[in-house]
């Protein structure tokens, strides 16, 4: 903290007791004394302990940006969709692989290879989509052999190459809010999924999208993706009060009905399940209001809660 030092941004909070506000390890702020900190190892522990963002560093926004070394090789994938991002190629570039490896595993919960195979994969299935032969797929996206590729692509599709064609993409990626680190997974349709990364059950909610989309989820992004990343920018900087953004929501005709209602809901007001029911004509549904609330994949543009 005293260093500044910003590896350790996001790894520990400290609550300052005479302020009784809390920073991450790169605040500007003068340094308290070392009687007058308490040490947190999330941002919800100093809140649930009485203490409030720091206005300087503002550490609920700021925790939980990407460093500049793993952004560096984040970049490094998407340009090079095809190309096998190696430890050497890494630390050629300065990077430090260990270090990029452990931020991966714990923000995306997969190594930073397997990022890359997700990442180079989906660009396969688009291009077997397009109608490239399995072949010449293969040798394109880097791969030394026709078996490797095929038993990669097959343990993230869950269908070989050649019978693949019927299944549909999903596309996962990471964002940071002023609230915390969010996941957001978009179709070629619209946006499926905006959740938080701690958000119960979301594995659950995971497997349910791909079996009702019949698709597989894949590290990546498309054009849905960008304009909801704008869009929640200027929404929390006060600038929107309204989504453009295209969803793709899949449910019951019931749960859809429940959501669209939900949306009509105007901007800083809120409502009730029994009202919902009335609206939907079926004021004696407000349990199974409630349910549908709970089961909404897009936390903030569908303001469920």
């Amino acid at each position: 903290m005293l260093d500044r030092n910003p590896q350790y941004i996001g790894v520990f909070f400290v609550g300052v007791k005479t302020t009784s506000v809390f920073c991450i390890a790169t605040c500007r702020a003068r340094k308290p004394k070392k009687e007058n900190v308490e040490f947190y190892s999330s941002f919800k522990e100093a809140l649930v302990n009485g203490f409030r963002p720091c206005k300087v560093c503002k550490p609920t926004e700021n925790a939980s940006q990407a460093p500049s070394n793993a952004v560096m090789a984040i970049e490094m994938v998407k340009k090079n969709p095809k190309k096998k991002i190696s430890d050497k190629i890494l630390r050629k570039n300065g990077l430090n692989p260990y270090a990029i490896r452990r931020w991966f595993k714990k923000n995306y919960g997969m190594t930073f290879q397997a990022y890359q195979r997700m990442y180079r994969i989906n660009n396969a299935f688009k291009e077997l989509k397009d109608g490239n032969s399995p072949t010449s797929t293969a040798f394109d996206s880097g791969y030394e052999s026709l078996s490797g590729f095929g038993y990669t692509y097959k343990k993230l599709i869950g269908k070989s190459p050649i019978n693949s064609n019927e299944r549909n993409i999903i596309l996962i990626d990471r964002i940071t809010t002023p609230l915390g680190p969010m996941f957001v997974c978009a179709t070629v349709n619209g946006i499926c999924l905006l959740e938080f990364t701690d958000r119960k059950m979301l594995e659950t909610e995971f497997s349910d999208l791909q079996r009702r989309l019949n698709a597989v989820i894949l590290s990546g992004e498309n054009e849905h993706t960008k304009q909801l990343k704008k869009e929640l920018e200027e929404y929390f900087q006060g600038k929107r009060k309204n989504f453009n953004v295209l969803l793709d929501t899949p449910g019951t005709s019931f749960q859809k009905g429940v959501w669209e209602i939900l949306g009509e809901i105007p901007f800083g007001q809120t409502s009730t399940y029994q009202k919902q029911a009335i609206k939907l004509k079926n004021k004696n549904a407000v349990r199974a209001v409630a349910r549908a609330n709970g089961m909404n994949r897009v936390s903030i543009i569908i303001p469920c809660h």
